[in-house]
């Protein structure tokens, strides 16, 4: 049964990274208490909380305390273990529940779920073995991408398989895996939709993706595509918005190709590509997302002004300190990290400018990222 929870209340956060922290922050805002677990003290959320759970994933005594503390819960990301989200469910009140989490933790499962909706994903195969490989590739062809089922982020856990030469040479991950043909593709889009405990539901403006050794390096909004495939791309995540009973926030990866949209990944949560959301529109995905588990009404996701974001890795924080006079009017964002190893995710800054181009020029200048 819905609840309307109202500031002064506390929200149990499971996951101390940096997506728990913005929504933290955003909701410390709004006049909320924040709770937090995470295996590690001092986390990213945890600097910004009231109190910290230190335990793992899959402790339920963890997550009895964190429910002992919180009116609501919520999740920062998909690796909360089947069974701490189904006692979470069943005994404290998380009303996304945990069947989304399960669909979204294992890639075969989510494929075979978004094609449930009549939704375009590129084929795909279920591989177990070097022998599954070999039969897969038979089916799908080359070039295309192993991955592992569950976990892997930011192209960890995955081999682009581009020639026979490629998969002979594959030392087999040993874990089940799907095999994907590779799509290609002319823009990597995605689109932040949110749905709340009373059934409300909004789209964020469609993002266009660049990334770079499969991190996201910038995120440009509004997408350089037409608004066909705008529009295309929110029916998209309002779609399975409603397939999948949303409730919170999902992020919808999509490939176009020949203005035609895949699907390519969902996450249930917040996302790096909703980013440029807390300066360039009304609402943020932080704040909408945190209305949405409350029960308050949404925000309007009007975009204010063109924007760029920009990741900043592990390698970037020394030019960062050195050049930040650079800075100018642009939106820094860090997240309290205590260590900038290469390519961990450190923060991001936000280009506002009067167009995409000039966003996208004001990052270029700053030779931050070169």
């Amino acid at each position: 049964m819905s609840r309307t929870i109202l500031p002064g209340s506390t929200i149990g956060i499971l996951g101390g990274g940096q997506l728990g922290r913005m929504m933290a922050l955003k909701a410390r805002e709004m006049g909320y208490r924040i709770a937090v677990l995470e295996p590690k003290s001092g986390s990213p959320c945890g600097q910004v909380a009231d109190h910290e759970v230190v335990s793992g994933y899959d402790d339920l005594d963890g997550a009895r305390e964190l429910a002992d503390l919180s009116d609501v819960i919520t999740y920062e990301f998909e690796n909360i273990t089947h069974e701490t989200a189904k006692w979470l469910t069943e005994n404290a009140y998380m009303p996304q529940g945990g069947e989304l989490l399960r669909i979204t933790q294992d890639r075969y499962v989510e494929k075979t779920t978004i094609q449930k909706s009549d939704l375009q994903v590129a084929p795909f195969e279920a591989v177990d073995s070097k022998q599954d490989l070999y039969y897969a590739i038979k089916k799908i062809g080359l070039p295309s991408v192993l991955k592992t089922r569950t976990g892997g982020y930011d192209g960890k856990g995955q081999w682009v398989l581009r020639n026979q030469e490629a998969v002979d040479s594959l030392s087999f991950p040993g874990v089940p895996c799907i095999l994907e043909s590779w799509v290609p593709f002319q823009k990597e889009l995605s689109v932040i939709v949110t749905r709340s405990v009373m059934g409300e539901t909004t789209t964020f403006p469609v993002g266009e993706n660049l990334h770079v050794n499969n991190i996201l390096h910038q995120t440009i909004v509004p997408a350089r595509v037409n608004d066909t495939v705008k529009n295309a791309a929110s029916e998209i995540g309002k779609q399975l918005a409603n397939d999948l009973n949303l409730v919170g926030t999902l992020a919808v990866e999509l490939f176009l190709k020949d203005n035609e949209l895949y699907v390519n990944e969902l996450a249930p949560r917040p996302h790096n590509s909703g980013h440029y959301t807390m300066e360039a529109c009304e609402t943020s995905q932080f704040e909408q997302h945190i209305r949405a588990i409350c029960g308050l009404p949404l925000g309007s996701t009007k975009q204010v002004q063109p924007v760029v974001m920009g990741n900043l890795l592990g390698q970037h924080v020394s030019p960062l300190m050195e050049s930040v006079s650079e800075l100018g009017s642009a939106k820094l964002h860090l997240y309290g990290k205590d260590e900038a190893k290469h390519n961990r995710k450190m923060g991001h800054v936000n280009f506002l400018a009067s167009s995409t181009d000039d966003a996208i020029k004001r990052m270029t200048q700053w030779k931050l990222w070169q």
